[in-house]
């Protein structure tokens, strides 16, 4: 029986500039020797390229044109490689290419800030060079336009909502390049006045940007653990997305690291951004000021013990934003009376504050369980009305209306708006930047799948999902078995060495592990496990994967391993006293200190007598669902407490963006 000819290597495209060297490759297998022949199209020809009939083509660029290579064994089959693309650009700018290029991606062509009229069609264009031709994908305010990967951008009706900051990304498997940012602003074009030119102008309000921290705190050291909050954050997040906003989301953090998120939030606030902060967790209210309990405040705790909402507002407040939006779905009981009151200023009559109470003055906040998931009341209806392109108060005002009529908390819980806005700001404002965009708020969190080859020839695809900003799910999908192995098995191993990786225990876990299966159901998998309390993480993560599988040639079972490191993550250098220092907001995400994969050793194969006892860690095997797993003055409501905590960071030095 005549064994097929298979490819094993197919040819890539690349994009290169004239004159450029490079070797197209094509390799195949057989049961007898094999015959290479090269074909190249132009303009719709195709023909036989004279003398090219070994495995390696050798090109020096000249135009743009489609390869392809046919390959026959000694009984006259033939089969043709994949077409490839050798895109040539005739006009490439002195030194742009680097003297020792090896193929990573180079921008050529940046898109253009553009000015377009509601309706109308919107197109940017960016091109770059690469061995392989690179992948292309466009982001808006710092989040992924899911349709939008080729070098142009096309949308055919522009809206008012598609205005802000764009910018593409450039990546193979050499690296990623990402073009220049660009503000792109779409408004309406108003009638000229006479005597006076055609100009665009742009009605109605906008922000400068868009920023909001997400915090929920669930699994308590003293006080009775919480469910809503985990689906509360992770829900409101994905919302506030679709609205163009940067978004950190963090679960269960300490005093410490309360303090340090909400410095590093107040320091990316500026004239005209809108800014979220929102809360879910224990709290309590004490003559109108309201406190939020981190996970390691004592029993019973005191106001030094807790976060006072005020001070956040009135430090967001200096910063000179256009909306301050504070969210609370906490509890408002009066708590300790005997405390004394932290001294906090009045805040300044600017008009732009709003809050957003789950309930009333002296009363409770409720959970909704809903079989396997819980959410707050206050969630539930938030998320109905929160996309709605109307004034801030009045997308509050049908949440108060709808929590007023839900029959499970009549006589309970009543929603409560305070606010000083003086003008029409909706959360579905366009953004029109003045300055550099806050892109790293939110950003560097993304993590890219990768193929990994085990020494067997095994290839595995290692996915990341962040869910959170300091959770991260890890899965691992067998993607091609050989052919002289059976019975695999794949492991995902919890690094042992890292104990500053929380492994979340009590009801938490089933809550986080619920949702992300709900997220990730449609996606097949063959092991996984979470990673979570990623801002205690301040050094490299390890990885190991271990392949366990049967030999067919000698029935021997062998076990596989890889080790990757999962560099630190860019919440952890938020965290990080070393290195918290003001972001530089002039950097594009390429440079974000995102969690990075790297080879940090050599596979090892054993033999079932050698092989070790697996760990599971926090690490399981599908379909199993188990996880691998007398008052002072507060301190924190010092007037100069964030400010000078802010200075410390700011003394710090610079941060490192990719470490």
């Amino acid at each position: 029986m005549q064994k097929a000819i298979v490819i094993t290597e197919q040819p890539v495209s690349v994009s290169v500039p004239v004159g450029y060297s490079f070797t197209l490759r094509c390799r195949a297998e057989a049961c007898t020797s094999l015959q290479y022949q090269w074909f190249c199209q132009h303009q719709s020809v195709c023909c036989q390229i004279p003398g090219a009939t070994e495995q390696d083509l050798l090109i020096t660029a000249q135009q743009t044109q489609l390869y392809t290579c046919r390959i026959n064994d000694l009984y006259k089959n033939a089969i043709f490689s994949n077409w490839v693309k050798v895109e040539v650009h005739q006009c490439v700018a002195r030194g742009l290419l680097p003297q020792l290029w090896r193929g990573e991606p180079v921008i050529i062509l940046n898109p253009i800030e553009q000015k377009v009229e509601v309706g109308k069609p919107l197109q940017l264009q960016c091109a770059a060079m690469g061995v392989p031709a690179p992948s292309f994908q466009w982001y808006r305010n710092g989040n992924v336009l899911e349709h939008q990967k080729k070098k142009k951008l096309w949308i055919n009706h522009a809206k008012v909502s598609d205005s802000g900051t764009y910018l593409c990304c450039a990546s193979n498997s050499h690296g990623e390049h990402w073009t220049n940012a660009v503000d792109i602003h779409v408004g309406e074009q108003s009638q000229p006045a006479s005597g006076t030119c055609h100009s665009e102008k742009f009605f109605g309000e906008y922000s400068t940007d868009k920023i909001a921290l997400l915090v929920g705190n669930n699994h308590y050291q003293h006080h009775p653990n919480l469910m809503a909050p985990v689906t509360d954050v992770f829900e409101l997040s994905l919302l506030l997305k679709q609205l163009g906003f940067q978004v950190v989301s963090l679960l269960d953090l300490n005093k410490a690291e309360m303090t340090t998120a909400v410095s590093r939030f107040l320091q990316l606030l500026g004239k005209g951004v809108y800014a979220i902060f929102y809360y879910a967790g224990h709290g309590y209210e004490h003559s109108g000021r309201n406190y939020m309990v981190p996970i390691d405040a004592p029993q019973p705790y005191a106001p030094e013990n807790c976060i006072s909402v005020q001070r956040i507002l009135q430090k967001m407040q200096q910063r000179q934003t256009a909306l301050n939006l504070i969210l609370l779905d906490t509890c408002r009981k009066w708590y300790n009376p005997e405390c004394a009151l932290s001294q906090v200023q009045p805040l300044e009559p600017w008009g732009n504050t709003v809050y957003g109470y789950a309930t009333s003055e002296d009363a409770e906040a409720y959970e909704l369980q809903d079989g396997e998931f819980s959410s707050g009341i206050f969630m539930k209806y938030l998320k109905k009305h929160i996309l709605q392109e109307k004034k801030v108060t009045h997308m509050l005002e049908d949440v108060l209306e709808d929590i007023g009529r839900d029959p499970l908390v009549t006589g309970k819980q009543v929603m409560e708006i305070k606010h000083t806005l003086k003008e029409a700001r909706a959360l579905t404002d366009p953004i029109c930047p003045s300055g550099a965009a806050a892109l790293r708020w939110g950003r560097g969190h993304e993590l890219l799948s990768e193929i990994v080859m085990f020494p067997c020839g095994a290839r595995v695809e290692l996915r990341f999902r962040q869910v959170f900003s300091n959770v991260i799910y890890v899965c691992a999908k067998l993607q091609a078995q050989p052919s002289h192995i059976t019975d695999v098995r794949l492991l995902l191993c919890r690094p042992t060495e890292r104990q500053d990786v929380t492994i979340l225990k009590g009801s938490h876990p089933d809550h986080v592990e619920s949702l992300l299966a709900s997220v990730f159901k449609q996606e097949e998998q063959d092991c996984a496990f979470q990673l979570s309390g990623l801002q205690k993480t301040q050094t490299d993560v390890l990885l190991q994967l271990d392949l366990h599988y049967t030999q067919l040639s000698t029935k021997q079972r062998t076990c596989e391993s890889l080790q990757k490191v999962l560099q630190k993550s860019l919440v952890a250098q938020l965290f990080s006293h070393r290195s918290s220092a003001q972001p530089s907001y002039q950097q594009t995400p390429a440079s974000a200190g995102s969690l990075c994969l790297r080879d940090t050793s050599t596979s090892t194969v054993s033999g079932p007598k050698a092989q070790a006892p697996l760990r599971m860690g926090s690490g399981h095997s599908l379909p199993n669902s188990n996880p691998s797993n007398s008052c002072s003055e507060p301190e924190e409501n010092d007037e100069s407490n964030l400010s000078e905590l802010c200075s410390a960071l700011l003394r710090a030095g610079p941060g490192q963006d990719c470490p």
